[in-house]
């Protein structure tokens, strides 16, 4: 899965302890043996939900094509080399020893590198936001396939089941989506009870792979070979054009590997990175392995080798353990996006959203309906275009090259600028690392007509949605401060000419506090009266995850009226702005919220041919306003001390 970000909802009760408000987090270090291993164990259940469900079909893609080449023992052999060296390249060395430093504050993910890699340029790139926006839309792409082919794949062991013979096939589609419909439709209770599970059936699942594997290896000992790398190339070297072909299926076995370091901040770098080493990791050999030497002994079972090697008295029971763990690398995935569109929110990529909290104590328990919704649709419109997880798989690896691909990239700025690392250095890990990206992301390209073009069509439209959000967002701001007049010159007027003074504080949320608020304006136009303290109040989004209370308010006073008040939240938080105005009682200012009023301005939007993005994209920006959230609701005001001010503006 893309990686960008935590997966919220889908923590286990060890890792929620990490995310009270006074406790200290994962990668503090300061949890007792037991809570660590429990992390791990969360780890295992969360972080490596998707890459432990690969084995089910990435070696029946690669030694399809394989066999259309060589053939025989080197198809086999060779392939089973790759997927090992691909473990151990992308995974282990690049996201485990390398990526995983890249931290912002514990946090990893596409966005939380885009914010990192940002602060340590110290200015605000345009090639690093096109490379954050990129891998954002990447991600969502990710997290519509995943659920589609890890269900879709486990439930095809169906047509393989002892017993049958075939009669419940017509029903493997049906089933499938029955089993995702139902997931999708719990989330906005919230998966907290679920989430303690996750760990050990994971755990059971990796554990099951690592013992098939192992019974399966004396089919053929020589398989040993493939943890030599020679065997892989020469693969490559015999098959040409085809060997290219046969790495976008090989690929296949790392999908998930950034989810090590988007999850960072729910279970820390040490239990993961334990986690990877020695469960996961040797797990998967043993089960690749395993595929591999039963293979050599079966030839003919090549069609399915994971199904076909599970034997006929455990068949059932890894059936069901294998649809558990598909559900689970699900869940991963959807929550994840819950995550990333909180991020996206924070840093202004897209406009508010629904956001709702499904645990009063937790921060990362959220839930998105309008994301719940449209991944709900996009999954069951793949199930049904694409009918297969074999046909789903030339669909899947362009996603995750591509956000692999933007995370090398974007890593440069943070190597060479913050590490400071001498250029041979960087030089040294990227280009490596960067070569390897880009070579998966041209096989898998080559996919484009069989598939791939569908998370290239998602992604970019959501590129278009976001950048149209940043673009029209900006046109806006300039047009509403040329027209508007500085707060130092209104207050200067207002000194000269006083207004009717009315009792009580009123608060004028502003995104440029050094502009008078629209409302501030409209009130003193229309109602003519001035309240006794007026604040002017920003809310800003700071480029780390969270921001302690300490640093969460800074006020100035502007004059004996005015004051101007700035919230800071992190990307990763959710604002509520009366319980940040309560931490203002430190700095002297005290709000009674019952004489409290909150003025809003809220603009009609034009559109206009004549200046700023064309008509069209005008006309997205002004349906992507009207279907923002309310900022009452975004904000956690009451909705009875709030007044709107309206103007219109055309953009």
């Amino acid at each position: 899965m893309a990686g960008d970000t935590p997966r919220g909802d889908a923590e286990t009760s060890a890792a929620k302890a990490s995310e009270q408000p006074n406790a200290q987090t994962p990668h503090g270090g300061g949890h007792g043996k037991a809570t660590h291993r429990a992390l791990i164990l969360g780890a295992i259940g969360v972080v490596f939900g998707d890459i432990g469900t690969s084995p089910i079909y990435a070696l029946r893609e690669a030694i399809g094509h394989a066999q259309k080449g060589v053939g025989g023992d080197l198809a086999i052999i060779g392939v089973v080399s790759l997927a090992f060296w691909a473990l151990m390249i992308v995974v282990t060395f690049k996201y485990v020893m390398f990526l995983m430093r890249a931290d912002n504050k514990g946090e990893g993910g596409t966005l939380s590198l885009m914010a990192l890699a940002q602060h340590a340029v110290g200015r605000r790139s345009a090639w690093l936001f096109i490379l954050g926006v990129c891998g954002a839309a990447l991600f969502y792409s990710d997290g519509v396939i995943t659920p589609a082919i890890s269900v879709l794949s486990a439930v095809e062991g169906l047509k393989d089941a002892p017993g049958l013979n075939g009669e419940l096939d017509p029903f493997i589609l049906p089933i499938s989506a029955g089993i995702l419909i139902a997931l999708f439709l719990v989330q906005s209770r919230g998966t907290a009870g679920l989430a303690k599970f996750f760990g050990p059936i994971t755990a059971v699942w990796f554990l099951s792979l690592g013992v098939l594997g192992l019974t399966h290896i004396f089919d053929d000992i020589s398989i040993l070979r493939a943890l030599s790398p020679t065997y892989g190339v020469e693969l490559l070297l015999k098959d040409g054009f085809l060997g290219f072909v046969i790495l976008g299926s090989v690929f296949l076995a790392v999908t998930g590997a950034e989810a090590l370091y988007a999850d960072m901040g729910h279970f820390g770098k040490a239990p993961i990175r334990q986690g990877w080493l020695f469960v996961v990791l040797p797990c998967l050999t043993l089960n690749y392995l395993g595929q591999g030497a039963f293979l050599l002994d079966n030839p003919g079972a090549a069609d399915n080798p994971f199904w076909n090697m599970v034997p006929q008295m455990i068949y059932w029971p890894m059936l069901v353990l294998a649809t558990a763990a598909t559900v689970i690398a699900s869940q991963a995935v959807i929550t994840g996006a819950f995550s990333v569109t909180q991020q996206a929110v924070q840093l202004g990529l897209l406009p508010r959203i629904d956001i709702r909290n499904t645990s009063e104590t937790l921060a990362g328990q959220i839930y998105v309906p309008a994301v719940n919704s449209l991944l709900m649709i996009g999954v069951l419109f793949l199930l049904l275009t694409f009918q297969s997880s074999h046909n789903l798989t030339a669909a899947y690896g362009v996603a995750v090259t591509g956000t692999m691909l933007v995370n090398t990239l974007m890593s440069f700025s943070v190597v060479t600028k913050k590490w400071r690392w001498p250029l041979w250095a960087v030089l040294a890990v990227l280009i490596p690392f960067g070569f390897i990206d880009a070579v998966f992301l041209t096989s898998n390209l080559l996919k484009i007509p069989d598939g791939a073009w569908m998370p290239l069509v998602l992604g970019g439209g959501l590129v278009l949605i976001m950048w149209t959000w940043v673009r029209g967002t900006q046109i806006l701001t300039e047009k509403t401060r040329k027209d508007s007049l500085p707060l130092h010159d209104l207050i200067e007027m207002l000194k000269a000419r006083p207004p009717h003074r009315a009792p009580g504080t009123a608060i004028f949320l502003t995104s440029d506090p050094e502009v008078a608020p629209v409302a501030l304006m409209h009130n003193l136009k229309h109602n003519k009266v001035l309240h006794e303290k007026n604040v002017i109040l920003t809310v800003h989004t700071a480029d780390r995850p969270r921001v302690s209370d300490n640093h969460r308010v800074t006020m100035e006073p502007i004059s004996d009226d005015f004051k101007r008040l700035t919230i800071t939240y992190g990307f990763m938080e959710t604002p509520n702005v009366p319980r940040a105005l309560g931490l203002c009682r430190k700095q002297g200012l005290k709000f009674d919220i019952m004489s409290t009023s909150f003025f809003l301005g809220r603009r009609s939007v034009v559109p206009s041919a004549r200046q700023g993005m064309p008509l069209w994209q005008d006309k997205l920006f002004i349906f992507l306003m009207r279907n923002a959230a309310n900022p009452t609701d975004f904000f956690h005001i009451p909705p009875g001390r709030v007044v709107e001010l309206g103007t219109q503006v055309s953009v």
